[in-house]
């Protein structure tokens, strides 16, 4: 899809989760900017990685800084997460999503500014960093991302990344938001976390350390891989730069929208 096709689906479908904003009657002040104009703003910003104040304002209309409050406001208010919900259940609708099972994985990124959320990374030397935990359906759709410090071990997020799943409407019934089994590598190998994971009625399948390669698991695992690339193609993921959790989690749930986006538009 062309960037103006995604901001044009996006916009769509963000447009009635905005709530409306009350001026006063006196003083009223400047009218404020357009709310279109601030997510083009934001998605070239999520886009191309640069920092906000470089945002081009004769191209936008609008000022990076202003994309910036809108982006904190609404993550604020629980849009950037509902916008997420809406395209997971378009895509159900469609037949394009599929809970048969779950993928989970997590990558390492490097916060160059510290702030929330952000630890020593054992893997990166010490440095400061933070961790994205993905969990990804049957074909790699995301469906929740979280965030934590980079010294976070990837099993302790297992049991918050499957309660993160939102019930996930679309068609009638109700909505599920669990996955019949999960798929996960060595790091999340821990008998107690898998007492948790059977206890929601999922089936984990998880691969023991100490044992070779060849389980075959490497065949259902590799869709969270790509989504992490598909996740990571966004610039502004690839190294956290801001100092606010709610920030980053925010660009993360709109970089997940833009991916179901994609995928809703090949379905059809």
């Amino acid at each position: 899809m062309r960037e103006r096709e995604i901001v044009d689906g996006l916009w769509e479908r963000l447009a009635p989760l905005i709530p409306a904003r009350s001026r006063r009657f006196r003083y009223p002040g400047r009218l404020a900017r357009d709310d279109r104009a601030a997510l083009a703003g934001i998605l070239f910003v999520l886009r191309t990685g640069i920092p906000w104040q470089q945002l081009p304002t004769s191209a936008f209309g609008v000022s990076g800084s202003t994309c910036w409050r809108r982006l904190a406001r609404w993550q604020e208010q629980g849009v950037w997460q509902r916008l997420h919900e809406v395209l997971l259940a378009e895509l159900r609708a469609a037949e394009a999503l599929d809970l048969a099972y779950a993928v989970v994985d997590a990558s390492h990124v490097r916060a160059l500014k510290r702030g929330d959320l952000v630890g020593p990374s054992p893997v990166d030397r010490g440095r400061p960093g933070s961790k994205h935990h993905l969990i990804t359906d049957t074909d790699g759709t995301p469906l929740a991302v979280t965030l934590t410090g980079g010294n976070r071990n990837d099993v302790t997020q297992l049991i918050p990344l499957i309660d993160a799943i939102p019930p996930i409407r679309g068609r009638r019934g109700r909505p599920p938001r669990r996955p019949h089994k999960i798929y996960a590598d060595r790091g999340y190998d821990h008998d107690k976390y898998r007492r948790l994971v059977r206890a929601r009625g999922i089936t984990p399948v998880i691969a023991r350390r100490g044992t070779g390669h060849g389980s075959g698991l490497g065949q259902r695992r590799w869709v969270v891989e790509r989504s992490f690339a598909w996740l990571h193609a966004f610039k502004r993921l690839r190294t956290r730069y801001e100092r606010r959790a709610d920030i980053h989690q925010a660009l993360l749930s709109l970089a997940c929208a833009a991916i179901c986006l994609r995928r809703l538009h090949k379905s059809n």
